[in-house]
């Protein structure tokens, strides 16, 4: 099993030199003050704790297992006793002149690596426990950042650090999803090809045959044009949302009801819209669709048309059966039988939209299902 990327693991690295850097500084702060001190064989003995839990640090978070909240914790426990110790190994007065022994500048290490752990929050947080520890090694709050800036530096450091894991970790999260996306979408086209060149024409074949030849065999036609579908809208593009994902293509969705039997004509650039009345303008025209195959007889070939108008977008459905005999509608309607009026006539509607039928005997049925590219508030006719 591949091992999991850490997207921070550059921040990890770079930390590290930095620890280096403060245990330099550490190491030329004790040499210089080892004199003043009332204990320095205390001071150097503690000093060799430092050096021995930098590079255990070091090793732990270069190799990756203590890039974990419990190794961060017990680097913050570990600053702040070294801080304190400072009351062992120092007098008062040197202590009120001095920074603390084992320096804040290796004091900050801790902040460092519990902002790369848990974000800014969380450094800002190990900042403000690295000062609470100076503070009461002191014996008081110092609150003129203008003549000690530690404490502005502590924060600064946790927030910038801490903004830069949480950056890096979304950055990378993003680009995984954008992979497996690319992938999931080739593989989709892969399959496409192959069951578009292979059964769906095969199953395209059949019915076409099947219906010429007549007789029992029309059945078994109608049972291949019905999988041929089915396959077809299985394997074509789903309605292709912008990037947001408040926007999906109408010619995308409608393109996948083509069929031998179903010819739709598309501009040649993605009509948008809305999602949401999208979605309701394609449930129209599949209502309208489904009606063909549903009344205007076995034979009967439908036709799509999707116009962009700029400030509208337009679906035509028509088909080439024998059309819809006047006064029908209004007695299915009576017969409490709603399809047109409720699936189509009400959703165009509810969108401010137009539904207009236009049909008569032996001339066929066509739907034109108009909608606005923003709703209007009053309805409209139908």
């Amino acid at each position: 099993m591949p091992q999991r990327v850490d997207p921070a693991a550059p921040l990890w690295r770079a930390a590290q030199v930095f620890r280096l850097l403060s245990c330099l500084y550490a190491l030329g702060f004790q040499i210089a003050v080892n004199g003043d001190l009332d204990r320095p064989a205390v001071a150097w003995t503690l000093f060799a704790v430092l050096m021995a839990w930098s590079f255990a640090c070091a090793f732990a978070y270069l190799q990756g297992f203590g890039r974990r909240i419990g190794w961060v914790a017990a680097e913050i426990a570990v600053v702040v006793v070294l801080m304190l110790s400072t009351a062992l190994v120092a007098d008062d007065q040197w202590v009120a002149d001095n920074q603390s022994w084992p320096t804040t500048l290796w004091a900050t290490n801790a902040v460092i690596s519990a902002a790369i752990v848990r974000g800014p929050v969380a450094g800002m947080a190990a900042g403000l426990v690295v000062m609470a520890a100076y503070a009461l090694l002191k014996g008081h709050v110092s609150i003129n950042v203008f003549r000690n800036a530690t404490i502005v530096i502590e924060l600064a450091v946790g927030l910038v650090v801490g903004m830069a894991a949480q950056t890096a970790r979304r950055a990378h999260a993003d680009l995984e999803r954008a992979t497996r996306l690319a992938a999931a979408l080739d593989e989709r086209e892969r399959l496409s090809r192959h069951v578009h060149d292979g059964a769906i024409q095969v199953l395209a074949l059949v019915a076409r045959r099947g219906r010429e030849i007549g007789g029992p065999t029309t059945q078994l036609a109608e049972l291949a044009g019905e999988q041929e579908r089915a396959l077809r809208r299985l394997v074509s593009d789903a309605d292709t949302p912008d990037a947001a994902g408040t926007h999906a293509d109408v010619g995308a969705m409608l393109r996948r009801r083509a069929s031998d039997r179903v010819s739709v004509s598309l501009p040649p650039e993605p009509v948008l819209l809305d999602a949401d009345i999208a979605a309701e303008l394609c449930a129209a025209a599949v209502n309208a669709l489904d009606n063909v195959a549903t009344h205007a007889g076995p034979d009967a070939r439908a036709y799509v048309l999707v116009e962009d108008l700029g400030d509208a977008v337009t679906v035509s459905v028509r088909d080439d059966g024998p059309g819809i005999a006047p006064g029908r509608l209004a007695e299915a309607a009576a017969e409490g039988r709603m399809g047109v009026a409720k699936s189509i006539v009400g959703r165009m509607n509810s969108l401010g939209g137009v539904a207009e039928l236009h049909t008569g005997p032996d001339c066929g049925t066509e739907w034109e299902l108009t909608v606005p590219r923003r709703p209007r508030q009053n309805g409209a006719r139908g």
